[in-house]
């Protein structure tokens, strides 16, 4: 089995990623190797696929190389065409002695010179193995799917739960369904784009519109029977501005009469709740007025600046507004987590635990552009804790994975505790905080740089009920309506107030 994997969610917006910017890059037998870890730096398909593997019985794994990075703009092209390299090399050698690929992609990448950077790979698969190997890929729900990406595979396996939770499950059910490929079963593949880009705060799969045509998609798989393979309703990522956006629905069977009326049925069901994919925030003034009101503590998403989304992790709108407010508060009232700032983190440290200092948020750096929407904020600060940063995923996306925070701090600013880290991430997981000794039950307010994977790990802490997703200036804001569209097709729901589709 050849083993390969390029993920990335690329923001059109946000400035462009190089090779430093991969959090997880892995050669050859490196890969099975992290799969196998129990605290591997992957992500959770491939661990999931080659446990599955493992299980089954023997086979030979050929991994070539596995890219992943946090969200971010889109990757330099150079380096990309050095990544396809590596694979045609691998696949190259490879040739005749393989029987099935494995390739863990996203779906929302760009590079800043193809925009279908998955149709691409999957295209080069198939140039270098012929079209009778199999190959299944599995994605991201919040993948762009292009033509390519559906016609160059013989398995499409998108997620189901957004947060992402089921990413093990997924890569174990592309084993599965590629060893019925290798037992000889053939598929077809059949899709539905939609002119809907869903706002990001409303593809949550526990509740809502999005929530709805998922089950409704996996209650009919359960009833059509082993004729459906899979069933992937694909709510797309907003900000990838590509010309092949909207939401996609992509059936994997082996009867194309019902895999072809299940893509109408779900298609159709997305379109009837086409009104409800608005995104409904609250101004940051009500925000921090709830906080003070509240008899139950809350949690505050800074949804527009979402590093999972490609966003900096860096803006101030929400850390200003809570200091103002709670500046006098008993010291742990409100946590603000996470902050990327390597400067100040550094500071922090040479500073030492206990030590006051000036903390300098978004200072100039000489050579470089400033983080778009990131205005200073100089403040006095002691500093309450220090960490390497190296924790284990305890909850939600990253339960169980490896990762490197960089040169972390916490910050007392008053009543406001900040947690500053040096390697951009979005906070999704209660340990991030945690493992500085900071108590989240006991804070009254926290807020968080997170569209929404936080909802999968700190859900121990806050119910649905008590989640505030705050309206500020960011890149991944969820009012589209925001941003300068160059390649997005339109009319568009929402961004366009009409938009037509139908199956005919």
């Amino acid at each position: 089995m050849a083993l390969l994997g390029f993920s990335i969610e690329c923001n059109h917006f946000a400035p462009p990623a190089g090779r430093s910017q991969f959090r997880c890059l892995l050669a050859d037998d490196a890969v099975v190797d992290d799969a196998r870890s129990p605290t591997p730096v992957a992500l959770g398909e491939m661990p999931g696929f080659v446990a599955d593997m493992d299980a089954a019985g023997p086979w030979q794994p050929r991994p070539i190389y596995l890219a992943m990075a946090e969200p971010n703009g889109p990757v330099e092209h150079p380096f990309f065409e050095a990544l396809c390299t590596t694979w045609r090399d691998g696949l190259r050698a490879l040739r005749g002695h393989i029987d099935g690929v494995y390739c863990v992609m996203h779906g929302a990448g760009i590079t800043t010179g193809d925009l279908d950077p998955e149709g691409t790979i999957q295209r080069m698969i198939r140039d270098e193995l012929g079209a009778d190997v199999p190959l299944v890929c599995s994605y991201d729900l919040h993948a762009n799917v292009s033509d390519e990406m559906v016609a160059c595979c013989d398995a499409f396996v998108g997620y189901r739960t957004n947060p992402h939770l089921d990413m093990r499950e997924r890569g174990a059910e592309s084993a599965q369904l590629l060893r019925r490929l290798l037992a000889g079963e053939r598929t077809y593949l059949s899709s539905r784009r939609l002119p809907i880009i869903g706002p990001s705060v409303t593809l949550l799969s526990a509740r809502g519109p999005y929530a709805e045509v998922i089950d409704l998609g996996q209650a009919r798989q359960a009833e059509i029977g082993p004729a459906i393979w899979n069933v992937s309703v694909m709510g797309g990522f907003s900000q990838g501005d590509v010309p092949y956006q909207g939401m996609n629905v992509v059936i994997t069977g082996d009867d194309r009469a019902a895999v072809d009326a299940l893509a109408d049925e779900l298609a159709e069901a997305a379109w009837a709740r086409r009104a409800r994919f608005v995104a409904l925030l609250t101004p940051l003034d009500a925000a921090v007025q709830r906080a003070k009101d509240s008899p139950v503590p809350l949690v505050f998403a800074d949804v527009a600046d979402n590093p999972g989304g490609g966003s900096s992790g860096k803006t101030m709108w929400l850390l200003r507004a809570f200091l103002d407010a709670f500046r006098d508060a008993a010291p742990g009232t409100v946590i603000v987590g996470i902050i990327n700032d390597s400067l100040l983190a550094a500071d922090a440290h040479a500073a030492g635990a206990g030590a006051t200092l000036t903390a300098r948020f978004n200072r100039p750096v000489d050579g470089e552009e400033p983080h778009a929407f990131c205005e200073p904020l100089t403040v006095d600060a002691q500093v309450v804790a220090l960490s390497n940063g190296e924790v284990t995923g305890r909850r939600g996306i990253f339960k169980g994975t490896s990762i490197r925070l960089g040169a972390t701090a916490a910050l007392r600013i008053g009543g406001v505790t900040v947690v500053v880290i040096s390697n951009r991430t979005q906070c999704a997981d209660p340990v991030f905080l945690e493992h500085l000794g900071l108590d989240i039950g006991a804070a009254r307010a926290v807020v968080l740089k997170s569209r929404g994977h936080f909802r999968g790990g700190f859900d121990e802490f806050f119910q649905h009920e008590q989640v505030v997703e705050v309206d500020a200036p960011g890149l991944t804001s969820p009012i589209l309506t925001r941003f300068d569209w160059r390649h997005l097709p339109r009319p568009v729901l929402p961004i366009d107030q009409v938009a037509d589709w139908s199956l005919r």
